[in-house]
């Protein structure tokens, strides 16, 4: 079926699926300036449940390798914090503790969980930290996935509640309410530890970078004096290209999908996309592409159109500007905001 085309009208942890796909190898082989080429050094490592790629360019690669070094250290550190997989985790300290007491936190995770909150009043709801409780669904690697009970889900979906996580930035400390409370911060956390790498980059006087955390990019600068190209891949066909963005300056590329983690079930696919009004996968959108010049304006809003749909999404495109999107949907149709539209170009 031929793909109809963009239009800003509506239309009639398998990172290999990531959506966002840099074409760091076609940038290159462009042809350059005539001038002698800075260093640049590429490195990738398993981290925050999926590959995290890196490029840096700029002195020399010995120097490249330690400030590389540095920042995927920096990003493993954060990742350690936040993550619900790891017991030991501050995350997993204020889980444990639900309907018990409060739990210290570090500031970067206080300042993660704020974000969230913060997300979940914008979104109307849409987003919630809380959907951590919904923990009968299984979407990891290895796991037989099958859909709840629908009694074991709706006791599941009774404790997703945002308005049960209290914070006390001044003391630092973070409560769950009630027991069987959780946190999932897989949809929030990211993208600022991704920014936290990018940020130890400049730090160490990178100007010109780009990070891949499983479909998520970050960018500064250029690429050897090119526009870094980012490839934004079919959620439903991954062997193909929607179409490239060429990228550079500073920002970030979001990619949200229902092709990441899930199994088929019942002839329906279910994934982790999980709503806190019906403990259920979203039925929208399958995948979403978010651009805009900092984390803050794109961080959350992923999952949230998803789930609010295509009405909800478009209203607060509406009201952003500043903010770029490409929505794909399961039967194929596909929706730009017009500045999207104009930037993405064909793949050849």
């Amino acid at each position: 079926m031929k793909r109809p085309a963009l239009t800003g009208a509506a239309l009639s942890r398998r990172s290999a699926l990531a959506w966002a796909l840099p074409l760091l190898a076609s940038a290159a082989a462009l042809p350059q300036p005539a001038r002698a080429m800075a260093a640049q050094r590429r490195d990738s490592r398993p981290l925050l449940g999926t590959r995290v790629d890196m490029v840096a360019e700029g002195g020399s690669a010995a120097f490249l390798a330690e400030a590389m070094d540095s920042a995927f250290g920096e990003m493993a550190r954060l990742s350690a914090m936040m993550s619900r997989y790891e017991p030991e985790s501050a995350l997993s300290r204020i889980n444990q503790a639900a309907g018990r007491s409060a739990v210290a936190v570090p500031s970067e995770l206080m300042a993660v969980l704020q974000t969230g909150l913060a997300l979940h009043r914008r979104t109307e709801g849409w987003f919630d930290m809380t959907v951590g409780a919904l923990k009968s669904w299984r979407f990891e690697a290895g796991q037989h996935g099958a859909v709840p009970n629908e009694g074991i889900l709706a006791h599941e979906r009774s404790l997703v509640d945002a308005a049960g996580l209290r914070l006390d930035p001044a003391a630092g400390r973070a409560h769950l309410l009630r027991p069987g409370m959780a946190l999932d911060l897989g949809g929030v956390a990211k993208l600022p530890i991704l920014a936290a790498g990018m940020r130890r980059l400049q730090d160490w006087g990178v100007a010109n970078a780009l990070i891949n955390g499983g479909g998520d990019v970050l960018y500064r600068g250029r690429n050897q004096g090119r526009p870094w190209r980012v490839g934004l891949r079919d959620p439903r066909r991954p062997q193909q290209l929607i179409g490239v963005l060429d990228l550079q300056g500073q920002g970030v590329l979001a990619a949200s999908g229902d092709y990441e983690r899930y199994f088929i079930a019942d002839g329906q696919r279910q994934h982790h996309i999980l709503s806190p009004r019906s403990g259920r996968p979203s039925q929208g959108a399958c995948g979403v592409s978010l651009w805009a010049r900092d984390v803050d304006l794109v961080n959350g809003l992923g999952a949230a159109f998803m789930l609010g749909g295509h009405g909800y999404s478009r209203d607060y495109l509406g009201r952003t500007p500043e903010l770029q999107a490409l929505l794909v949907y399961p039967d194929q149709t596909v929706w730009a905001t017009s500045d999207m539209q104009r930037a993405l170009r064909p793949w050849v």
